[in-house]
């Protein structure tokens, strides 16, 4: 197979502008991630004095040590719990990601009862429920660590009340499809939260801290007037003896995650899986030296080629017609022994390049290649060529071809994601299997420039109409106005707050995350499930 060769110059000046611009946008992700990890790290004497396990300490408990953990929407609900980025503690009080449990590839779900007591917040119930159907999508057994103070009723929204009610949907479809679902209750799981142990298939209680009832002390006095206590309502132990909620009673809550990792594998979830892997070879290109080649800037050209030399087996690339739209690049690659398609662009797309995708898609189903698109594109071209040639109609071949194409499809928001382009390169409103971004991505319906620009030239038109005349302050005014709503709704960071994708990702790390996704979505096409009619009732 071909293998690609660089000509990027580490000394030159941009390839250092773009290393400091992206090495800047790497550590203000972090420093996000960090603000989450240290809120909760605050709780940790409180959580000592009551003899549990802080929420990360609980998940390191669990995962097998040593091994990857692929943490997703660590961005979730920045900026929308409060408006001052300074401030604004992103993750959605949920630790949530895939990682290894027993030997078992497994979705893991923490309530950070560090955060604000576990209180639920909205984009915390959306990233809840994006963790569920990657389980369900990916066959993979699902694991709550649970431990909530439930909803804020003083920041109450109907809409959170009623989009909520989801999450136990997903349950009951993750159980009926043959996916175990596993909570492990370590404190309150109050109101509608008892709900996710009671709809589990398998429910770990830790003595003297787990609760789950549907009307607490004070709830259920106002209600009826009766006076019960915490335990004799829905204590650990109660549930363990007298209603069988539980199937194990923890003495503590590292007791719960060793129970939680010998039920595991008990399961023998991984008889369906192939005994070894592929042997591959690294990229023969330095990894990173991506976050020089990354532009900030996307108006200047990046050949996606040096992006993909790479984060591939040995900078191999058997690229497929080449000289045809060759503006859109598509070809044959393999990441860590998993053989690919990949379709990335080094500028519009044409009706060529549309094709040409179109093409190659349906090759790569015929084959059973799950496709990779890496995003680096201003939309569909336009102009009156463009539209006589038949854009529209090639472009929806492509959105077609790509919506029910039956292999996985996997979306790295490399660069530009402007207008149609980012539906036919596979966006997120196409439901790809995963969707991750790099720190300088920008999504838009267009470039802010271009809207700005646009908008001027409607309104200028208006003017002309309605007064002969041109107000050039009022026009100029409004073009500021466009480009600041354009690009404080365009970059990275913004887009993962609101769960527009699964991760905001250093790019040096690509390779290892698409490597695990791979493997993911290779398990669960492999594994047979056993469905039943319904979720498994409880006694």
């Amino acid at each position: 197979m071909p293998t690609l060769e660089s000509r990027v110059v580490p000394q030159s000046d941009s390839y250092r502008q773009n290393h400091a611009a992206l090495s800047g946008l790497v550590a203000q992700l972090r420093a996000l991630e960090a603000r989450a990890r240290d809120k909760s790290e605050a709780s940790r004497e409180r959580f000592e004095k009551r003899g549990q396990l802080l929420p990360s300490d609980r998940l390191g408990h669990l995962l097998d040590a040593g091994a990857p953990f692929l943490e997703l929407s660590t961005l979730a609900g920045f900026c929308l719990d409060q408006a001052d980025p300074a401030r604004s503690v992103p993750g959605g009080g949920l630790i949530a990601g895939i990682g290894w449990v027993s030997g078992v590839r497994a979705m893991i779900v923490v309530d950070d009862a560090g955060i604000d007591a576990g209180a639920v917040q909205p984009m915390g119930i959306e990233k809840f429920q994006r963790a569920q159907c990657i389980a369900l999508a990916q066959k993979l057994p699902f694991i709550h660590l649970v431990e909530s103070a439930g909803a804020n009723l003083l920041a109450y929204r109907v809409e959170t009340f009623i989009h909520g009610g989801s999450g136990f949907y997903w349950l009951a479809r993750l159980s009926a499809a043959g996916i175990p679902v596993i909570s492990v209750v370590h404190g309150s799981s109050t109101a509608g939260g008892a709900y996710m142990p009671g709809l589990s298939d398998y429910v770990v209680m830790v003595r003297d801290r787990a609760r789950a009832f549907l009307a607490g002390p004070p709830l259920l006095k106002a209600a009826t007037g009766e006076v019960a206590t915490e335990e004799e309502l829905g204590g650990a132990e109660m549930h363990a003896t007298v209603s069988g909620q539980a199937e194990y009673l923890a003495e503590d809550d590292a007791d719960a995650l060793r129970i939680t990792r010998e039920l595991l594998a008990a399961l023998d979830w991984n008889r369906d899986m192939p005994a070894s892997q592929r042997a591959y070879a690294p990229p023969r290109l330095d990894v990173e030296e991506l976050l020089g080649i990354a532009l900030t800037d996307h108006r200047k050209p990046l050949d996606m080629r040096e992006v993909i030399a790479r984060i591939v087996d040995g900078s191999d690339f058997l690229e497929f017609k080449p000289d045809y739209g060759p503006a859109t690049i598509t070809g044959h690659a393999a990441i860590c022994g998993m053989r690919l398609g990949i379709i990335t662009n080094n500028g519009p797309l044409d009706p060529a390049g549309a094709n040409k995708v179109v093409h190659f898609i349906q090759a790569c189903c015929q084959s059973d290649l799950p496709l990779l698109y890496l995003q680096n594109t201003t939309g569909y071209i336009v102009g009156k060529v463009s539209e006589q040639g038949g854009m529209i109609k090639h472009g929806s071949k492509m959105i077609q071809a790509m919506s029910n194409a039956t292999v996985p499809r996997i979306t790295v928001h490399c660069g530009a994601s402007f207008g149609a382009g980012n539906y036919g390169m596979s966006g997120r409103g196409f439901f790809p299997d995963f969707c991750f971004s790099w720190p300088n991505a920008k999504t838009a319906v267009m470039g802010a420039e271009q809207a700005a620009d646009t908008m001027a030239t409607v309104m200028a038109a208006s003017m002309q109409r309605k007064t002969q005349t041109v107000d050039h302050p009022a026009i100029e005014a409004m073009r500021a106005k466009v480009i600041d709503t354009f690009e404080r709704q365009s970059d990275a960071f913004t887009l993962s707050g609101r769960l527009l994708d699964d991760g905001v990702i250093d790019p040096r790390d690509t390779r290892k995350v698409l490597a695990s996704v791979l493997a993911v979505c290779d398990e669960a096409r492999r594994r047979v499930l056993h469905p039943i009619q319904f979720a498994v009732a409880r006694p």
